[in-house]
């Protein structure tokens, strides 16, 4: 939503004023089709040569993202810290060896099932299980455990900024494309030079729409598109911290209700509960 009217806003300031100011808007309309065809094309042509297929997905998958509202809220905080309450909880009571089902198979475990938007995320699950599955183990210690931890999220953290990346790479291209753009109007106007002054005022300013066109799309769109998704990369990858603080605290030996709260003092000020609020979803839940 707030992408759409970032750039209904910019698109209204730029041409708006543009046309309050006397600017024939016809110039721009009839180039726009020709110099958006020539930078855009050869921008998505550069783009896939520049790029694996798997960078190519993860970024269209990334630019849907960007168009849907945050999944990281404090509610979904809540609920995770609250599922690994429960976890913890029922490892300290019963032992490590009393939550093997649940790990071995978390969409038939009565605790996961519990919290239904953490407990059906495919990538929350399997980092928590997985380490869980360690734990129960007893073969890693908590700093053998940590380090592990941090290269998964190293990892996860590169992937995904992939996307980011190409979409940056991207938008430092687009401007250049205008400029081959306006060069090419350029040399097309060189070749009519017999033509009359107003027939060829006309074909400049076409030229130029794609400088202005370059530089647009890059600043006004994909750079733009480049910054939120990195946000959002950055939200995915708290939660991951949040799991890891809290697992590792818990294997230093600290309670359940301890363990959660190291967890809940990593999340971002904005999605963070206060200790109150976390301490009533525990005990309700």
């Amino acid at each position: 939503m707030f992408v759409i009217i970032g750039w209904a806003v910019s698109m209204a300031c730029i041409f708006g004023v543009f046309i309050a100011h006397g600017g024939n808007i016809g110039v721009i309309l009839h180039a726009l089709p020709f110099e958006m065809i020539t930078i855009f094309g050869a921008a998505i042509g550069a783009f896939l040569a520049n790029n694996q297929m798997k960078v190519v997905k993860a970024t269209a998958a990334g630019l849907g993202l960007c168009f849907k509202g945050s999944k990281y809220s404090k509610a979904r905080y809540m609920e995770l810290l609250a599922l690994m309450y429960d976890i913890l909880q029922k490892a300290r009571k019963e032992g490590l060896m009393s939550i093997e089902k649940d790990v071995e198979d978390p969409h038939s475990s009565p605790l996961f099932q519990k919290y239904p938007v953490v407990g059906n995320d495919h990538h929350v699950t399997e980092f928590i299980t997985d380490y869980l599955r360690m734990m129960v183990s007893g073969n890693l210690n908590a700093h053998e455990i940590e380090s592990l931890m941090d290269s998964e999220i190293e990892t996860h953290h590169q992937e995904e900024h992939a996307a980011v990346a190409a979409l940056q790479r991207l938008a430092g291209g687009l401007p250049a494309f205008g400029i081959v753009a306006a060069v090419l109007g350029v040399v097309n106007t060189m070749g009519s030079v017999g033509q009359p002054p107003a027939v060829l005022g006309g074909m400049i300013g076409s030229a130029l729409v794609g400088t202005f066109l370059g530089i647009l799309l890059a600043y006004g769109f994909a750079e733009p598109l480049a910054g939120l998704l990195e946000q959002k990369v950055e939200d995915a990858g708290k939660e991951f911290q949040c799991i890891k603080t809290t697992l590792l605290a818990s294997m230093q030996g600290y309670a359940p209700q301890v363990a959660i709260e190291f967890g809940r003092k990593v999340l971002f000020s904005g999605d963070r509960p206060s200790f109150s609020e976390l301490e009533s979803h525990v005990k309700k839940k």
